[in-house]
């Protein structure tokens, strides 16, 4: 009888065993498949993630790549200054009819800014260089005389450039009567108006009309003398377009 218990005891021991056994591997089996399952979702989280960063790194690329082609064409393309821009200049120095040559040089600086686009292109204070055209003084003619300038060149970032302008220009015809003309594509006659910005006592401006027109200084002494003063301001226009490198 005792032997018969004692199997039945083992027996049941056996199936209890088993039976944790069962449970236990269950358990083991469920939480490796919820170990795969998020070791999965992570592995698809991360290549999304990964995939929208290539995408972002190709587009930000991609604009960069553009941006820096459109800063190179701005910085290959050249800058033109159309024909017909005013460039205003103040003389360096003073040039009278008495005393000046055709042919003969001067200098000045840009009164103003030349813009291209509303952009800054040739800023004011730039170096200019010009000639004188015409030079006869009113004294050896009878009361008739004349002074004219033009520009041959102007500075721009360190480069020099040649250019052609209009030309300014004082007549006097009889009795000391003074008039201011424009050449380079049309004449024209203007009245001295007022005091020179920025010159001594007794400078005026004449306004000028007319195909190239420009502003002239001229200075009355008392004498019958063609002068533009040093500091008179003149503006000449561009005849031809001028590429700046």
């Amino acid at each position: 009888m005792k032997s018969k218990l004692l199997v039945l005891a083992l027996a049941l021991a056996g199936v209890l065993t088993y039976g944790g056994c069962s449970k236990q591997q269950d358990a083991a089996k469920d939480a490796a498949q919820n170990a795969a399952d998020a070791a999965q979702k992570a592995a698809d989280n991360a290549a999304d993630n990964a995939k929208d960063a290539a995408g972002k790194a190709a587009t930000s690329t991609k604009n960069a790549a553009s941006r820096a082609g459109e800063a190179m064409r701005e910085a290959v393309a050249p800058t033109v200054i159309p024909a017909g821009t005013t460039l205003t200049v103040r003389l360096g120095e003073t040039i009278s009819a008495k005393n000046a040559t055709p042919g003969q040089s001067f200098t000045g600086t840009l009164a103003r800014a030349v813009s291209v686009d509303g952009r800054e292109v040739i800023p004011s204070g730039s170096n200019v260089s010009g000639e004188v055209t015409q030079a006869q003084s009113a004294g050896k003619f009878k009361g008739a005389g004349v002074l004219a300038v033009r520009l041959t060149s102007v500075e721009a970032e360190g480069r020099t450039y040649n250019i052609s302008t209009s030309t300014v220009a004082q007549a006097m015809k009889g009795k000391g009567k003074r008039s201011l003309v424009v050449g380079g594509g049309g004449a024209a006659l203007g009245a001295i108006i007022g005091g020179l910005a920025g010159g001594g006592k007794g400078a005026a401006i004449g306004a000028l009309a007319g195909g190239g027109a420009g502003t002239a200084g001229a200075a009355y002494t008392g004498n019958k003398e063609l002068v533009f003063p040093a500091e008179a301001a003149l503006s000449f226009k561009l005849k031809d377009s001028v590429t700046l490198k």
